[in-house]
């Protein structure tokens, strides 16, 4: 880019934060300047050029560093930040550049390409399109889609890799660039990090930026009706819904992408005015305008659904987030409404699944680790499988292929942060989660069972099992001291507080003490922070687990803490006591703020 034309936008275009007064590329240090001018050589958005501009124009160097200096890393998730420019950033430059180095990774064959309705989603999609189509791949662009019919089009097609263009939950500046392979699961390690290498190797964009020329190219085939029509059919064919009986229920969409395809599948056994929608949310709107973050777990963000059944006199309220990914569910009890955390849903579906089932000793459960372990004690109690799993989908996934290839069937996992998994995709999936959640309260109301009952059913069966879980915001660095010093004591601590250590494994350190060679059968990543403890307590049928890690995404140290008593009251004060004896002990450095969830 020619200093004189940068010069030249400054003073001809109409530019809102310009200062009036003008300062070169030379009053930066060389570093940044070269980074400056590398960025507007190559972008050719004029929003994102713009803001750039901007911020060279008022010597903004704080904000270019920050945008420029360093580089949006692809990893299990693929891509996920703001709408922005720069190359820290969700935008023209970096989904070319990451879509390049995906396509020259893979080489050859077919790619899927779907996105959700945000600011920029589409473009971003028609971008990823344009890119496969230049190196030679068939390219299956669903469109506006809910996400698990990515991983679902990746199955139909026998596609190479498959790419949905979603922030699912995050707020609505953010934007992301998730990657399915060709198992239609999310990539695991270490697949992120030689797509990222193969990224930094092709950051040239080799492309014709007009998105329009994706309606010509013959590499592209539209697929959204067919897509669209096969995902919802073998939501049928798998979960087989049988028809409700005569009870309404609220259904929110969270502004996002899910209402249309829900209300088409569950029309197919539904009646007329069974689903009540929440009308300001089951439009698509990237604005998320009633809500202040669009994730059903978050305080309020239901807040409008619950007036709408009060309204309409409902006792069943069901969520989905945005992308349509992960589902909730509130209901209405004596003493007001109660949300179900994502433990209590997997368990509820967890109960309903197995009594499905007839050849126990070939079924297996999973979860994520920071999960329930009740499953487990099911499994025990019942005779089938049951494995947890790193936190994700990608893991759970990936471990139900392996199952299942060894003849296991897999009908059902779930993560506690509403996530839950059918056999309709290796993935999340809000929309058969919620088509199953039907079917499992239409039972429970011939039965005369409301859902607090079939929990505390389920509880008196199998153990209480309650959480306490929460974060701390803190740095990297804070996190990194807090660590040092619990892994201080070699090869753990025996006791934390009042509580004997049972067992103790550091999937940082590559540490298990329940492992004959000590070495964990999960996933070793040095670079970051996950402990998972056993504790013991006088009592030989009651059960403490507990995970701490380091967010991935977040400046949060999270913590999942897990006990099992005989009774509620017990099982919770175990808990909660856990949590303040970690306050006490581990989470000792001044500032750090605390928040349970």
């Amino acid at each position: 880019m020619r200093k004189a034309a940068l010069i030249l936008n400054f003073y001809t275009i109409d530019n809102p934060y310009f200062d009036g007064r003008y300062y070169s590329l030379e009053t930066m240090d060389g570093q940044l300047q070269k980074l400056v001018e590398q960025w507007l050589s190559i972008d050719h958005n004029e929003t994102t050029r713009r803001e750039i501009e901007t911020f060279v124009a008022n010597k903004n160097t704080s904000k270019l560093k920050e945008l420029l200096e360093s580089r949006i890393q692809f990893g299990t998730a693929g891509l996920r930040a703001r709408m922005e420019a720069g190359f820290a950033r969700m935008n023209d430059v970096t989904v070319v550049q990451a879509s390049q180095g995906l396509a020259a990774y893979i080489k050859s064959g077919s790619a899927v390409v779907g996105h959700d309705h945000r600011h920029n989603s589409k473009r971003f999609a028609q971008l990823t399109a344009l890119v496969f189509g230049s190196y030679g791949f068939k390219v299956y662009f669903v469109g506006q889609c809910a996400t698990p019919m990515v991983p679902y089009s990746v199955d139909r097609y026998k596609a190479s890799v498959g790419i949905m263009v979603t922030a699912s939950h995050n707020p609505k500046d953010d934007n992301g660039y998730k990657v399915y392979w060709k198992n239609g699961c999310q990539i695991i390690p270490p697949l992120d990090s030689d797509i990222q290498l193969s990224i930094m190797e092709n950051l040239d964009p080799q492309i014709d930026w007009d998105v329009n020329k994706i309606y010509s190219n013959k590499n592209v085939i539209f697929c959204h009706d067919e897509v669209v029509y096969g995902y919802s059919k073998r939501v049928l064919d798998i979960l087989q819904p049988q028809k409700l009986g005569d009870f309404k229920y609220v259904y929110t969409a969270m502004h996002g992408v899910g209402f249309e395809f829900v209300k088409a599948i569950t029309e197919l056994f539904t009646d007329d005015g069974n689903l009540i929608p929440v009308k300001k949310q089951c439009s698509p709107d990237p604005d998320f305008p009633t809500v202040a973050f669009p994730n059903p777990e978050e305080k309020d963000a239901l807040n409008l659904a619950l007036c709408t059944a009060n309204a309409n006199n409902v006792d069943l309220v069901l969520a989905n987030d945005p992308d349509a990914d992960r589902f909730s569910v509130a209901y209405r009890t004596p003493n007001g409404w109660r949300q179900l955390s994502g433990n209590e849903i997997g368990l509820l579906f967890a109960d309903y699944v197995v009594q499905k089932q007839t050849n126990l000793d070939k079924m297996y459960m999973i979860n994520s680790t920071v999960s329930s372990q009740m499953p487990g004690s099911m499994a025990d109690k019942l005779g089938f499988g049951f494995v947890d799993t790193l936190t994700g989908f990608k893991w759970i996934g990936n471990k139900a292929i392996e199952l299942e290839k060894k003849g296991y069937n897999v009908p059902f996992a779930f993560e506690e942060a509403i996530g839950f998994m059918f056999p309709v995709v290796h993935d999340k999936d809000g929309i058969s989660a919620l088509v199953v959640f039907l079917q499992l309260y239409n039972k429970l109301l011939k039965e005369g069972i409301k859902l607090g009952e079939r929990l505390e059913q389920l509880y008196s069966k199998y153990g209480y099992f309650k959480q306490c879980n929460g974060y701390y915001i803190t740095t990297p660095a804070v996190q990194d001291e807090i660590f040092n010093c619990i892994r201080s004591t070699k090869p753990y601590p025996s006791h934390i507080g009042k509580y004997q250590v049972n067992s103790w494994r550091d999937l940082t350190m590559g540490y298990d003490s329940d492992t004959v060679d000590h070495l964990p059968t999960l996933h070793v990543d040095p670079s970051s922070h996950m402990i998972t403890c056993k504790l013991l307590t006088p009592n030989k049928d009651e059960f403490i687990r507990f995970t701490v890690r380091g967010s991935g995404t977040e400046p949060k140290l999270k913590v999942y803490i897990e006990a099992k008593a005989e009774n509620e009251n017990r099982a919770e004060s175990l808990a909660e006591d856990v949590w303040i004896t970690l306050r006490k002990t581990w989470f000792t450095v001044e500032g750090l703020t605390e928040k349970r969830v």
